[in-house]
């Protein structure tokens, strides 16, 4: 394939999925999910919870209300994603999906449509008919491509299906995680092609450059420190070439942090947190795969190095 041209000086949109933090005794830290919430406003970023970073599959029901119920009452006008998660529930999809994107907008978020089983197999043409359900009734929501080693119930759409679901007007962005630079490149020559203003998210963690090329992003990773996406993309903005350094160290601690077993990222995210004193405990979901502690003195050096280079860029 023809790879799209880079992009020198492009403004990025950032929006940073929130990490979920857990208190020793495995209960949810609320507190500390609303202070890292706020961080990432401050930051000029944009929220994202209820997400795969949210562990947002691990959840109640009541659990995703009462997260989304405290971001929503946080938020203040200012602009928050949340997951329209229906995984789990009995109902047609569609009306599910309109259901919980419609609860998302209400408290005053923009939802992006989780995949799920019931609509992993479908045909191109029956998603994209889904979609359309939900456009309906939502004036603005974002698609959601998530690959198999995330959950076993993603899904990564074929090119026609994405080409196809740019014709819906409210449906604004996807974010794309299929840990693949070709795929995504492709979808940055259709959407070039058939719809300019639409926004390719990248949740490709182990390859976060790809801003260079057109996407904006949806990140896991850039929960670790917004402070240093958000130094990041204004050196991009400026054409300060040390954006390349900060780049290299976040890429770095996405190689280690998104290594196997992936879904473990979120137990380095909690390490990394309480080791910049962000969270009181780097304990992860109970649930969730655990990073062995030997990681630590590699995290210790990343936090040091990344906090200089954000300090240098404020210069």
């Amino acid at each position: 394939m023809t790879i799209p041209p880079v992009r020198p000086r492009r403004p990025i949109e950032g929006i940073s999925a929130v990490l979920l933090p857990f208190r020793p005794d495995g209960a949810p830290d609320l507190d500390g999910l609303a202070r890292l919430t706020e961080s990432t406003w401050a930051a000029g970023l944009t929220p994202a919870v209820n997400m795969d970073t949210g562990y947002t599959h691990l959840l109640t029901i009541s659990e995703r209300s009462e997260i989304l119920g405290l971001v929503g009452s946080l938020s203040r006008g200012r602009r928050f994603v949340a997951g329209a998660f229906i995984e789990g529930l009995d109902g047609e999809p569609s009306r599910l999906y309109r259901q919980t994107a419609n609860a998302i907008a209400c408290a005053g978020g923009i939802p992006i449509l989780f995949p799920c089983r019931a609509v992993k197999t479908l045909p191109g043409p029956e998603l994209v008919r889904v979609f359309q359900k939900v456009a309906s009734e939502c004036d603005e929501f974002l698609g959601f491509e998530l690959g198999e080693m995330f959950v076993p119930f993603g899904r990564i759409w074929d090119l026609e299906t994405f080409e196809a679901l740019l014709e819906i007007p409210q449906l604004t962005g996807a974010k794309h995680s299929s840990l693949s630079r070709e795929l995504e490149w492709q979808r940055l020559a259709v959407r070039d092609r058939k719809r300019p203003d639409f926004k390719v998210y990248t949740g490709n963690d182990l390859a976060i450059d790809l801003v260079m090329w057109g996407s904006d992003y949806l990140l896991g990773l850039s929960a670790f420190h917004v402070e240093a996406f958000a130094a990041r993309d204004r050196l991009w903005a400026a054409g300060d070439a040390r954006f390349h350094e900060l780049n290299d160290w976040l890429q770095y601690l996405g190689m280690l942090a998104f290594r196997a077993p992936v879904p473990a990222y979120k137990h380095t995210c909690a390490q990394f947190l309480h080791l910049r004193g962000r969270i009181g405990s780097p304990e992860p979901h109970p649930g969730n795969p655990r990073r062995p502690d030997s990681d630590l003195a590699l995290l210790e050096l990343i936090v040091r190095q990344l906090d200089v280079l954000v300090a240098a860029a404020a210069h």
